[in-house]
């Protein structure tokens, strides 16, 4: 299983979705567009596609120019029907590839905070484990409507769409289920500073908040990452089956 890891901001990490990863066996290729816009040349060299968060908006085509492709080749996957996993800035690229529309600061949320699952949710393998709340971490101030012919699975009263899904395996989540309390430590230490200025208080609270909500977070984020992972060994094995016929 090769997977093609976009990474839209220098040291995002993997965290939870790692672990799945390492677990099934995935090899991963990280593209660091941040650092040289390199993307896939096409999709049939991997089985699935994850688009990670990052500070600019899915709209900064200016100053990110690779954006334009980044958005064709979540399409591309998608219509395949490969996996593809859109996080946070990931989820907002996806949007706009399937047609919806950007809404950029008007929906700021930091810090692990309850989302509630649709009844679509509920019953959708993402989900599906973890009833109908659960307490994950979240960074963003966009969001986005929902693209036509999407399904919403999770909401929250700040941002509407905190997960969807298009067709069989392409998922875009708003909030960070990858970011386990490893990862939530290294962005407190690498951004104080932004931290300090979206989310007054939030550092010197940190300790406090983690023990109340981490661990609960990282079983949920977990979880998220198993389900999804495992999307991809079923799509193998049905191309398998096919080959085989």
């Amino acid at each position: 299983m090769r997977v093609a890891v976009i990474e839209n901001m220098r040291n995002t990490g993997l965290g939870a979705l790692a672990a799945a990863l390492d677990e099934a066996g995935a090899e991963i290729e990280w593209f660091r567009v941040w650092q040289d816009g390199i993307l896939p040349k096409d999709i049939s060299g991997h089985d699935a596609l994850v688009v990670l968060g990052g500070e600019q908006s899915a709209l900064d085509d200016e100053t990110h120019p690779y954006l334009p492709e980044l958005v064709r080749l979540t399409r591309r996957f998608g219509d395949a029907g490969k996996a593809v996993l859109g996080i946070c800035l990931g989820s907002q690229i996806l949007a706009r590839a399937y047609g919806a529309d950007n809404h950029l600061g008007i929906a700021r949320e930091f810090g692990w905070h309850g989302i509630g699952v649709t009844a679509e949710g509920r019953a959708d393998p993402l989900l599906s484990a973890l009833g109908g709340e659960f307490t994950i971490f979240e960074w963003h101030a966009d969001t986005f409507s929902l693209p036509e012919g999407a399904v919403r699975l999770a909401s929250s009263l700040v941002a509407e769409n905190q997960a969807f899904r298009i067709g069989r395996a392409v998922y875009g989540t708003q909030f960070h289920f990858e970011a386990n309390s490893a990862v939530v430590a290294q962005w407190k230490a690498e951004f104080p500073d932004t931290i300090a200025r979206i989310a007054p208080g939030w550092l010197e609270n940190h300790a406090e908040l983690a023990a109340r909500h981490a661990g609960a977070a990282d079983a949920a984020g977990l979880a998220i990452a198993r389900a999804w992972v495992s999307l991809i060994e079923r799509q193998e094995v049905e191309m398998l089956s096919q080959a085989s016929a």
